[in-house]
């Protein structure tokens, strides 16, 4: 992976050059942001760098040994943690497991979510997570000296998903680690991460991908109507994989919306066995995938009630999504938007608790009968 190709973050990009030119390389690194805006890759090329035998003033070279091993994700130096999930045999699922799969992932591109990594690895109905015994994996391949870059770096992708019992147990590791480790994490929720890591950390907050690189990289993408591109960037907000949504929707996000148009039109007609049907379809998903569709949902009443209120510069809809809210969006308005707001919120909570989800989506759904009609 190279700087050139992060997609904006520039600033970031000279930032993490200019630690390796000065020698001032922190142990223990957190890259923190929103989806979307480059911070696995960033980490990527950063480890490249680092380890290159023929760097020059901004980006590794790509021909030495190091860099083609990096090339391929295959570096014996180089070490990645991920959520997975159990294949319920009687063996404990590392990360290492997955591999395969992670490195087919990354090299495809590595602007990508949990979603559609838990996806990947076809995990159904389990949530990813970063299991205890992970740590004996961390802890013994960081005991080792590196076998031929200079550092030893372990790339940890989404902290927050660690088990609580295998962060305790890195934290002496990340606070006084063996000579020449790195630990380069990666997360989006950096309020879920243990304080205790956080403060053992350098924090590097990663914004939102600038306006101008995006619309570069979409029209390096083929997009080339100037309005089209417009209202991608507009709906992105910096967040690459939003802007490519608006025109190539994922399959996921094709069946959240078309079930919740299901769902708001069967609520309004109060149609209770249709709405029972929709809530077993809906608990039959994989648990990951239920808490996108309410933090999915969540985004459309807040775009509807937007909408609603007649403010189209603070719309952030796909085209599809837009021309269901001329009619619907009256729907969702003052005396409601709280309430709605607050039940997907709980049935997020309750998924992410590992509640029944079967009663989860009854009550959500029965719920949306009363408040459609506000």
């Amino acid at each position: 992976m190279f700087f050139s190709d992060i997609i904006g973050q520039e600033k970031i990009r000279q930032r993490l050059t200019r630690s390796v030119h000065e020698q001032r390389i922190s142990h223990a690194q957190l890259f923190s942001g929103p989806e979307g805006t480059g911070k696995l890759g960033l980490a990527l090329a950063y480890a490249q760098y680092i380890s290159c035998r023929n760097r020059n003033a901004t980006d590794s070279c790509g021909n030495c040994p190091s860099c083609r091993k990096f090339g391929k994700l295959a570096h014996p130096d180089l070490h990645f943690v991920f959520p997975i999930y159990n294949k319920k045999t009687s063996q404990k699922a590392y990360s290492d497991d997955f591999l395969p799969q992670w490195r087919e992932m990354v090299l495809t591109s590595p602007y990508f979510n949990l979603g559609q990594w838990m996806a990947a690895i076809e995990a159904d109905n389990a949530q990813g997570i970063i299991y205890s015994h992970e740590s004996e994996s961390i802890i013994r391949k960081l005991s080792m000296k590196p076998y031929e870059a200079e550092f030893k770096t372990m790339i940890i992708w989404l902290p927050e998903k660690m088990h609580p019992s295998c962060a305790n147990k890195l934290l002496k590791m990340i606070e006084e680690p063996p000579a020449k480790t790195l630990f380069l994490m990666v997360t989006e929720e950096e309020e879920s991460v243990l304080p205790t890591i956080l403060s053992r950390t350098q924090i590097i907050r990663v914004p939102g991908i600038d306006d101008t690189s995006l619309l570069e990289a979409l029209r390096n993408k083929g997009e080339n109507d100037p309005e089209i591109l417009a209202e991608m960037v507009h709906r992105a907000g910096g967040n690459y994989l939003k802007a490519l949504e608006y025109t190539q929707p994922g399959e996921d996000k094709v069946y959240y919306f078309g079930t919740f148009q299901k769902i708001m039109r069967h609520a309004w007609k109060a149609e209770v066995p249709e709405l029972l049907s929709l809530a077993e379809e809906l608990a039959d998903l994989g648990r990951e995938r239920q808490k996108e569709f309410f933090l999915y949902v969540l985004q459309l009443v807040r775009e509807y009630f937007m909408m609603n209120l007649g403010n189209p510069s603070l719309l952030y809809l796909t085209r599809n999504e837009k021309e269901f809210g001329i009619k619907f969006a009256r729907f969702i308005n003052e005396k409601n938007v709280i309430p709605f707001r607050e039940l997907f919120e709980e049935g997020y909570r309750h998924v992410s608790m590992n509640g029944n989800v079967k009663i989860i989506f009854t009550d959500t759904l029965l719920k949306i009968v009363r408040l459609i009609r506000r």
